[in-house]
């Protein structure tokens, strides 16, 4: 029996020329067509499962990742050491961390389904399908209009000239609406989002905190009024930039697919991604390279916002110079890294030309040419005007995809860009959330170590609110982390006037700032009044900007002192007790006039209107840290006299001996951790300080006397 011969696996080519090699691999594609293009999609769709798949379990394990980094966070102490922070930046990418930011974000920018962001973003979006369909006609139209050039039929030509002119109507407005949408878009995003800082950044007295409490953020300034405007901008561009992209990606692939044959758009589609791939490897990090250059934007500006508010201390130290080198090293090394930027974008700009414009090109014309060298299943014959018209419409409709395409691997550099900026803004919002539950990094350049301390900054107190102010066992803390003082304990009620005394940086103003809310308790327990109850005058007050009325009712405003019932010959009969009557003389606008108070007005006269706003809102207690510093002894006797007769329990902190028969307690520190809290008897305080005076001016002759007595006995 003769064996069975089976069929050949591989094709026979009868023709062994390259000519009918090619042929006949044409004909025999030509043939198994259908059994191609499924096998091609249903790869395809297996890869794109494969890929989701692989997605799903990269978000598991960053889940993982992530919640054991909360916990070990959780562990640390609110206060790290210098090694602590001095780690690496936070680099920016394109990973969870960053999408889950850019979410948050978009949560605040656009609120819900109702907001009138979402209707701008569906009007933004109907605009970009309305001018990718108009596109489309259009394309069709350019084929049309040279397949009547090529045929000589003038009136067909002129009509479809007159049609691709009243299309341009619609296309031009179109236009003008989608580039409306994103500014509208980019301008609410910044109003949203400013809106939700500002709520967060002056409730709580966060903006205290990032200032004093925190040094992760340095120019909160910044990045409210730049960073966020640049990120609104980058987000409003970047929807444009990407959602009409591939929305005409989309349709003109399918398009060119009906004309030139799927299976040639998924070949160049492979050719395209692999190639994309490639350039994406090679692509630098701009994020990171964009937010590196908005930090030092943001130090040089800080440095000279710096030398104006300390332009009169640098004047006396004559230290111009040394700011000036400060100032250009601070540009110099921000140009230095934007010239940086400048010769990698070049780079990179060369190869993404080059890519984009020329090889996608080449092989987008290679695909155009399919319908005229290849008969596809279904093609009917063609002349001369319908190969021209055929290929002008594929061609347009090709360049339209290809440039689709280029913007998106251009967006790639953009999508880097908003990562940048939404790491900077995500990091100001999360050191808020933090600030605002307690939680605080600063570096410490303690003078005892901060080994010693890590204890006590680790803990926290407890704060109870009472009518009465009660410190117990609570540890006093310098700004660096110093321990002044480990439990300070004392009591004082309504009506108990307390002067506090020591030397500077014993922890004098550290106490008022737990007093008021601004620092956090690391131990012990503090029975204080709502903070409403309380009371802050500087040595230097601070003047708001607005009318001289405002700045005797500070904080509240004029609806606010209204609805109090106090009118504005209540204000002036302060005046009148501090003798600042004089003030409404200066200016026809009376209450209303507007000045730079804090230059217009002398120190003595800021003190006394700081001293009048005390008698405006009359609290239960009142701190005075130097207050009167700047004023003669009866303007003194006048404030206080009138705060004790309001019924104002005062706090002070100063040395002048003036002030202390207004006082019946007395805070003592010595500057080595110990204190002394006793009532204070001023007359006898006065007798014992005039004596040790006087026998401090004996000691000092005591060397004298005894030389003298040397030289008698010589003799």
């Amino acid at each position: 029996m003769a064996p069975s011969l089976s069929k050949p696996v591989l094709p026979v080519f009868r023709d062994r020329t390259v000519k009918g090699i090619i042929t006949q691999l044409t004909s025999m594609y030509l043939d198994n067509r259908t059994r191609i293009s499924r096998a091609v999609y249903i790869t395809l769709f297996v890869a794109l499962v494969n890929r989701v798949r692989h997605a799903i379990a990269e978000q598991k394990a960053a889940s993982v990742r992530d919640a054991a980094k909360r916990a070990e966070r959780q562990g640390t102490t609110a206060s790290t050491s210098d090694d602590a922070l001095g780690g690496k930046k936070k680099k920016v990418e394109l990973n969870r961390d960053f999408f889950r930011s850019l979410l948050r974000l978009l949560k605040i920018v656009v609120p819900g389904w109702r907001s009138k962001e979402t209707r701008l973003l569906i009007s933004h979006s109907f605009f970009l399908v309305l001018r990718t369909l108009i596109s489309l006609k259009v394309a069709a139209m350019d084929g049309a209009i040279v397949k009547a050039l090529v045929k000589g039929n003038g009136r067909e030509f002129i009509t479809r000239i007159v049609y691709w002119m009243l299309i341009a109507v619609p296309a031009t407005f179109t236009n003008s609406m989608l580039s409306y949408h994103q500014a509208e878009l980019s301008l609410k995003y910044r109003t949203r989002l400013t809106q939700y800082i500002h709520d967060k950044y002056l409730s709580q007295l966060t903006f205290y905190g990032i200032s004093a409490l925190d040094d992760r953020i340095k120019n909160p300034d910044q990045l409210i009024a730049v960073d966020v405007a640049k990120f609104s901008n980058s987000l409003a561009e970047l929807y444009s930039n990407l959602a009409k992209p591939i929305l005409d990606m989309t349709i003109y692939t399918f398009s060119l697919s009906k004309s030139v044959g799927g299976e040639g758009v998924v070949f160049m589609s492979l050719l395209v991604q692999l190639s994309a791939n490639v350039m994406r490897a090679l692509t630098p990090p701009f994020g990171k390279y964009v937010a590196e250059e908005a930090r030092l934007e943001g130090e040089f500006r800080f440095q000279h916002s710096r030398l104006i508010d300390h332009s009169e201390e640098v004047a006396l130290y004559a230290g111009h110079e040394a700011e000036k080198d400060t100032l250009d090293k601070g540009y110099f090394t921000l140009i230095k890294h934007v010239n940086y930027i400048l010769r990698r974008r070049f780079y990179h700009s060369f190869m993404e030309d080059f890519v984009i414009k020329y090889f996608w090109g080449a092989l987008g014309l290679m695909l155009c040419s399919v319908p005229v060298f290849v008969k596809l299943p279904g093609q009917l014959q063609m002349n001369m005007g319908d190969r021209t018209e055929t290929f002008v419409t594929n061609r347009r409709m090709l360049l339209s995809a290809s440039d689709a395409f280029g913007r998106i691997m251009f967006s790639y550099r953009e999508i880097m860009e908003l990562a940048g900026y939404t790491s900077r803004v995500s990091s100001l919002l999360e050191v808020m959330d933090d600030i605002q539950n307690g939680h605080f990094e600063k570096k410490l350049v303690s003078s005892s170590g901060t080994e010693d301390n890590e204890a006590v900054l680790k803990g926290r107190g407890k704060v109870v609110e009472s009518r009465d102010i009660e410190f117990i066992d609570v540890p006093i803390i310098s700004p660096n982390g110093d321990v002044l003082v480990k439990a300070l304990s004392f009591k004082l009620r309504a009506g108990d006037h307390l002067l506090v005394v020591g030397p500077n940086g014993c922890g004098k103003s550290s106490l008022f700032r737990i007093l008021g809310g601004l620092w956090p308790v690391y131990g012990g327990t503090v029975h204080k009044p709502p903070f409403t109850d309380i009371f802050y005058i500087p040595q230097r007050p601070y003047l708001s900007r607005g009318s001289l009325r405002q700045q005797i009712i500070y904080p509240d405003g004029l609806r606010t002192m209204r609805a109090k019932g106090v009118t504005d010959a209540d204000l002036l009969a302060i005046l009148k007790v501090l003798n600042l009557e004089h003030l409404l003389q200066l200016y026809p606008e009376g209450w209303d006039a507007e000045a730079e108070w804090r230059d217009v007005l002398s120190g003595g006269l800021q003190q006394r209107v700081a001293m009048a706003r005390l008698f405006y809102h009359k609290p239960r207690y009142a701190i005075l840290d130097e207050c009167t510093s700047s004023v003669t002894l009866e303007t003194e006797k006048v404030m206080y006299d009138n705060a004790k007769a309001l019924g104002i329990t005062l706090m002070t902190v100063s040395h002048r001996r003036s002030l202390w028969k207004y006082h019946t307690h007395i805070l003592q520190f010595d500057g080595q951790g110990k204190y002394v809290f006793t009532k204070l008897d001023a007359e006898k305080r006065l007798e014992l300080e005039d004596e040790k005076e006087d026998l401090d001016v004996l000691l000092r002759q005591v060397p004298e006397l005894e030389r003298r007595i040397a030289e008698l006995t010589a003799e």
